[in-house]
């Protein structure tokens, strides 16, 4: 038996209302202007991440800025904590000024040996529930990993040429927006916020870009440009992005498909994603 057989199949309930304030206060961080949004409004797709948000006393705070391990989620003793990907579907709009449940379930945990030295893997899967349906089903992949070395800076080079007829936007992170994304979803990870820490502690060279912000541009891609609704969703993060040059993010319509991409300053994916369209 592994040491955290006992956690799979674990479950918890939350409870929350899709309130208008935070999902205006995320259009003021991806600096949209053009959008507007009402109580009875569908929300945007992956923006029931401001929402069911943890709620941990700060007593019970680990020393990276995450709760502490061993309620909901396992007792994993490897100290760095990574969201490496999801996969997401949208049956239903969750709407904006009505309350919501989510029910969270630890599907599957496995021990392996990496590179840098033991991974485990664990595997969530959450259902958002809202006037007795499933209106949001996600599976995420978090990956606990050891300590390791300390971590490059990515080379700065020119961008490539995005591809013919993508749809892009390039971003510039900073302190300031690193700041307010964590702040929107709740989220203490020291890496996002605490140059101190996430250089001379976790080994990175700036602060670190958080993935699933970086998964809600390349979605916000596709509800900006595409005329249809979102049906599905799925990312994997290659290499992480910091605020130390500005990255870009593409998608490519082909079909009833948007493949996407986050591009880092030098040049390479950082992340994959792939929208399937209604």
């Amino acid at each position: 038996m592994g040491a955290y057989d006992s956690w799979t199949g674990r479950t918890e309930r939350v409870a929350d209302e899709i309130r208008l304030t935070p999902a205006l206060a995320m259009l003021a961080t991806l600096d949209d202007t053009e959008t507007r949004l009402d109580n009875g409004a569908a929300l945007p797709p992956m923006w029931h991440w401001l929402y069911f948000l943890p709620r941990a006393p700060q007593s019970k705070i680990g020393p990276d800025g995450h709760a502490s391990r061993g309620e909901f989620m396992p007792p994993v003793t490897l100290p760095r904590r990574m969201f490496a990907g999801a996969r997401l579907r949208f049956p239903h709009p969750l709407l904006i000024g009505k309350p919501a449940e989510r029910i969270g379930t630890i599907g599957a945990i496995a021990e392996k040996q990496g590179q840098t030295g033991p991974l485990v893997f664990v595997t969530v899967r959450y259902e958002f529930r809202q006037d007795g349906r499933v209106c949001v089903e996600e599976e995420q992949d978090i990956v606990y990993r050891g300590e390791g070395g300390r971590t490059p800076a990515p080379a700065v080079a020119p961008l490539p040429p995005a591809p013919e007829g993508a749809w892009t936007r390039l971003v510039t992170p900073d302190p300031v927006l690193l700041f307010r994304y964590s702040a929107l979803t709740f989220n203490g990870h020291r890496i996002h916020y605490d140059r101190t820490y996430a250089t001379e502690v976790e080994g990175y060279p700036g602060l670190v870009v958080h993935g699933p912000l970086t998964a809600t541009l390349l979605i916000e891609l596709v509800r900006r440009h595409a005329k249809r609704p979102v049906a599905g969703f799925s990312f994997r993060a290659k290499a992480p992005l910091f605020d130390l040059a500005p990255f870009r993010v593409q998608g490519v319509s082909a079909g009833g498909k948007v493949e996407l991409e986050a591009i880092g300053p030098d040049g390479k994916p950082s992340m994959s994603a792939t929208a399937e369209l209604e």
